[in-house]
């Protein structure tokens, strides 16, 4: 997967691709293993880019003081005295409104980050090699994400279009344990809008999950155009991404 679907990184604004660019210099010069997660990662896998205006660096814990570090050497700040936040599972560093954060469990105290989230693919950004986040870490984080305010289950679909054909599912069906529940939920979903792609998933997984297997007929079509409009009628799926980006 190297160096694949990274123009979007164009698109960073240079403001913040300075600070960005600072600590990666300093984390890589110090040796601190680390992969990107969020829109960056995203971006790498589906091509499109959503400017959320913070980097994401996921460390094992072992390595989140040395990263913490890293941001206050190069001139970040804490963000908790302007927005707490919980401190279990992340350290929010900003310079105005750019943040870089350092994470090292997930969000729901579910799980601290381990080998499995530094086993991604390697890529190409403006001149630096980089460690992203395989898919199978992200599926996981993300599922869990459904807030009042927030909801990931997008981008897993995303995700899911761009990348289903390469998880090692049996690997993240084992690392869901007891809350399976959630990864058959969203695949029955991805199932409806997108029927010809999912049906390129395991055949075994189907009823592993006990969900209903896309349909077998040879006319289902790759996504479901009416379908995916009933969700959001913007472009927000699968190659309807790139009319999107396109227009930004």
């Amino acid at each position: 997967m190297t160096g694949r679907q990274t123009k979007w990184a164009e698109r960073v604004p240079e403001q913040e691709w300075l600070l960005y660019s600072a600590a990666l210099d300093l984390a890589q010069k110090r040796e601190i293993p680390f992969a990107l997660g969020g829109a960056f990662a995203v971006a790498t896998y589906t091509g499109f880019w959503r400017n959320t205006k913070d980097l994401d660096l996921y460390v094992l814990p072992q390595y989140r003081e040395s990263m913490i570090e890293v941001m206050d050497d190069v001139g970040l700040s804490d963000y908790y005295d302007e927005k707490p936040y919980d401190r279990w599972w992340i350290y929010r560093a900003h310079l105005g409104d750019i943040i870089v954060d350092t994470i090292w469990a997930m969000a729901n105290h579910r799980a601290q980050i381990d080998d499995l989230w530094m086993s991604g693919p390697e890529v190409k950004l403006r001149g630096y090699s980089l460690k992203v986040l395989p898919a199978e870490a992200m599926l996981w984080d993300k599922l869990y994400i459904m807030q009042r305010d927030r909801c990931d289950w997008p981008d897993v679909l995303n995700l899911l279009y761009a990348a289903g054909r390469e998880i090692r599912w049996e690997y993240l069906v084992r690392r869901m344990g007891p809350d399976v529940a959630l990864l058959a939920g969203i695949l029955a979903v991805f199932a409806w809008i997108a029927p010809g792609l999912a049906r390129e998933l395991p055949e075994w997984l189907w009823p592993r999950l006990g969900i209903a297997a896309p349909a077998a007929a040879a006319a289902v079509v790759e996504i479901d155009k009416p379908r995916v409009d009933l969700l959001d009628r913007r472009p927000w799926f699968g190659p309807d991404r790139k009319k999107l980006q396109d227009a930004a």
